[in-house]
């Protein structure tokens, strides 16, 4: 039997994957805008080959694609009645692609339903997860990522319902800023989540390197258990520090990318500041993941031997570094 996420973060550092709907709408599968998953059950094998990707760059935890897979936003695209179909498709395809190597992850984000002190809005968001919960359930997920909550509040709903299942619980905010919408600092956040009963918690979206790790160190000190950071790979502002935020989104990103080498440094700082889940979000693809998995250790830093040979070039590799160095 495969260990469980709870135990495999006893052992070490575990690394996630990346972002899904952006890597998707790159490649002409999603709507920018909506962004939601209908990939799912129009295109699975762009999925698959994307959860592939991740999983041949290192990653030992696959996520379902099912952000935004619920009731309301499926609605506003025509696809409401399609919910079952949507959901149980993504977790199916996560575990072709998982096989024996893989965890994975069954997934709950932001409704936009959430009105802090709104009983009603509080009772919307619990139906719309649990209507989630159940589908992925009947396929089998091996533990839930609750993500990028912007209220604190709606955080706990989503925990509340994820923990009815049994399975182990992660749950990450998002920040726009130094605190969450309904006046959360990372650390206040973190140790009220694991309070009530977030197997892991911890930030993932909205922010790139610079400004997440901040946050983070700041919830690695609030709380004993296991903190997990995913950043956007997209590089933020002071004026605007976080990603959504940028005039270059939703679909003019591109002068906006990290680098895999960024990602790496990322993952380093955040291993060195003792954060136990470590992944990416909107932006970070599977060049990236490599890269973060070198960097904490968990992939050989070349994969294989390359005889070179400055004297007698085969690359362009060879040819031009040897006029860049000025050696020959």
């Amino acid at each position: 039997m495969p260990k469980s996420i709870l135990e495999r973060l006893k052992e070490g550092v575990v690394l996630g994957d990346g972002g899904y709907l952006l890597a998707l709408e790159n490649r002409g599968y999603v709507q920018a805008g909506p962004f939601t998953p209908e990939v799912t059950i129009e295109h699975p094998n762009a999925l698959l080959a994307l959860h592939q990707e991740f999983l041949n760059a290192g990653a030992e935890v696959l996520q379902v694609l099912t952000f935004y897979a619920s009731e309301n936003k499926l609605a506003q695209i025509g696809y409401a009645g399609r919910l079952a179909e949507i959901n149980r498709a993504a977790v199916q395809i996560a575990r072709q692609a998982a096989g024996d190597r893989a965890l994975v992850a069954g997934d709950l984000c932001l409704t936009w339903k959430y009105k802090e002190g709104d009983s009603k809005a509080a009772d919307d968001c619990r139906r719309l997860f649990d209507a989630q919960i159940g589908y992925q359930m009947e396929v089998g997920v091996d533990f839930f990522i609750c993500e990028t909550f912007l209220y604190a509040g709606e955080a706990l709903i989503a925990l509340e319902r994820a923990k009815r299942t049994g399975l182990p619980v992660m749950v990450t905010l998002a920040f726009e800023g130094p605190k969450t919408r309904d006046g959360r600092t990372p650390g206040e956040a973190a140790r009220m989540l694991e309070g009530a009963g977030a197997d892991i918690v911890g930030t993932n979206c909205w922010q790139d390197p610079t400004f997440m790790l901040p946050v983070v160190e700041e919830m690695r000190r609030a709380v004993k258990g296991y903190v997990a950071a995913q950043p956007v790979a997209y590089r933020c502002t002071p004026e605007v520090p976080f990603f959504t935020g940028q005039k270059g989104f939703p679909d003019k990103l591109n002068p906006y990318h990290l680098t895999r080498y960024e990602m790496g440094d990322f993952a380093k700082k955040a291993l060195d500041l003792g954060v136990n889940y470590i992944g990416g979000c909107c932006g970070c693809e599977g060049a990236h993941i490599r890269q973060m998995a070198r960097a904490i250790g968990k992939m050989p830093v070349e994969e294989r031997e390359w005889a070179v040979d400055y004297e007698r070039p085969q690359s362009a590799t060879e040819a031009y570094k040897r006029l860049r160095d000025g050696s020959r």
